[in-house]
């Protein structure tokens, strides 16, 4: 990747919708260099595919937590299949450091949040686990 391809990767993690004409006129190149830089990076798997990206005004309602959790050793393919299970699950990281996975959760309410807790708690191979409710979200540069 050059410096070309992390702009149009910036430009179109700001928008993805822009159109090639925009990303080659903001550019400063031919239409036929884009899409082929595009094409590129799209068989090459650095862009996976182009999404929506929700705005808060989606997001109210939602109780947002992250959750990191302590497991067993070898107990880990087994929890990531439980967890597969559960709707509320977003998101599921393996993490260095003091614990094992970090998982990005999304309730209706706090109730729900509360059964979510208890039920990912319940597993067998979970050592333990620690919440963190999300508030507001000051900072949001993710693509």
């Amino acid at each position: 990747m050059d410096e070309l391809d992390r702009t149009i990767i910036g430009l179109l993690g700001a928008d993805a919708r822009m159109s090639l004409a925009t990303l080659a006129r903001r550019l400063k190149v031919a239409r036929s260099t884009v899409q082929a830089r595009l094409e590129r990076l799209e068989t090459t798997g650095v862009i996976a595919g182009y999404t929506l990206k929700l705005g808060e005004g989606a997001r109210q309602g939602r109780i947002r937590a992250s959750v990191l959790l302590t497991i067993e050793p070898r107990a880990q393919a087994n929890i990531l299949t439980r967890l597969k299970s559960i709707a509320e699950v977003e998101r599921v990281f393996t993490t260095s450091g003091r614990f094992d996975l970090l998982m990005q959760i999304a309730c209706p309410n706090t109730q729900v949040l509360d059964q979510v807790l208890d039920q990912i708690g319940a597993m067998t191979g979970v050592v333990s686990s620690e919440s963190l409710i999300h508030l507001s979200t000051r900072i949001d540069r993710a693509v």
